[in-house]
């Protein structure tokens, strides 16, 4: 009996210690580092981080070998439409492996097809390592995944692992977005 309560305390201990640390951090103004990234395009352009700064970024990721209903793709597009004019930039980021011998393989123009199927405009970019996707912290690595930069590039807020498929995702966003066009959230 004596070993789980120590295990419980030592459990304890290390979360307060993880929490005091995190204000500490809050509290001597430490900001979290930006991401840092460089993305290719599927129309075989680039884009970078620094392109983004200034501008809120919406990265909707996803692969093609991932079966969603056309109506949760098209969510995302839904939402570049709705916040595009304001300096929100959306995306749809590709996990898909961009090797050969991967099972995961897809090329370009399946990820264009892919794109033009689902009535997707929005620039489709290439993380085919995952790195930006680990980098985000999306719980559980679930795809697919929302996660929003605020305009210095940092992840705001928590990550939306998975689309609700009862929710649009423009009416799921919009209050979160709006805050941060308002200013009133980071």
């Amino acid at each position: 009996m004596l070993i789980p309560q120590r295990r419980s305390l030592a459990a304890l201990a290390l979360s307060l210690v993880f929490a005091l640390s995190s204000l500490a951090m809050a509290a001597s103004g430490v900001a979290p580092a930006p991401l840092d990234f460089k993305l290719r395009t599927a129309d075989g352009g680039e884009i970078t981080s620094e392109m983004l700064r200034g501008d809120i970024v919406v990265f909707a990721f996803g692969a093609a070998w991932l079966q969603l209903p056309r109506a949760q793709v098209q969510g995302v597009q839904e939402l570049a439409d709705e916040f595009g004019e304001r300096n929100v930039r959306v995306y749809w980021v590709s996990t898909d492996s961009d090797s050969p011998k991967s099972k995961n393989y897809a090329t370009d123009v399946q990820l264009r097809a892919f794109a033009s199927k689902n009535g997707l405009k929005v620039a489709v970019l290439r993380d085919p390592d995952g790195a930006l996707f680990k980098q985000t912290g999306v719980p559980g690595n679930q795809l697919p995944a929302i996660v929003i930069l605020d305009r210095q590039g940092n992840v705001s807020g928590e990550s939306i692992g998975g689309f609700d498929p009862r929710r649009k995702l423009v009416d799921t966003l919009s209050p979160r977005l709006n805050r941060m066009l308002n200013g009133k959230e980071q």
